[in-house]
């Protein structure tokens, strides 16, 4: 199957290339191996270098930067940036609005509200207590339960 190269020019002047995937039509950079399984909305980006598993549904708007690892049977809402470096494991649900930080890592089966945090080199992970968006969640520091921001 040969594949149209599309090419867009960054901020800089930089003319950088991408094939569409064929299920979504999403723009995958040169070297990113993405799972033809997979649904990647025809206005996301997958950088070259990145990987993305079996069964995954990328949002529109979305942003899976360079290196980045994402595992199988991942839903990640719209407009997500996922950083360089970051790895998202297996079943793992990311809400819209959501920013991921460089090198973070997202254990198996964890969900993340929409507008979620996690910050460069952070891991969650199922059993994580802390509350990884501080704009939903607060924690009271005379150790009662955290409540929903209002």
């Amino acid at each position: 199957m040969s594949r149209k190269i599309e090419t867009v020019e960054d901020d800089a002047g930089k003319v950088i290339s991408y094939h569409r995937h064929p299920n979504g039509g999403g723009l995958i950079g040169r070297g990113a191996e993405v799972d033809e399984s997979s649904f990647i909305s025809s206005t996301a980006y997958v950088e070259a270098g990145a990987e993305v598993g079996q069964g995954c549904r990328i949002g529109g708007g979305s942003w899976i930067d360079r290196r980045a690892r994402i595992g199988q049977r991942v839903v990640i809402g719209d407009a997500v940036y996922v950083g360089p470096g970051a790895v998202i494991g297996n079943r793992v649900r990311v809400g819209s609005h959501s920013r991921i930080g460089a090198g973070a890592v997202i254990g198996h089966g964890v969900r993340l509200h929409g507008d979620s945090t996690v910050a460069q080199g952070s891991r969650v992970g199922t059993r994580t207590r802390t509350s990884v968006s501080a704009s939903r969640r607060s924690a009271p520091s005379d150790g009662r339960k955290a409540r929903k921001a209002a």
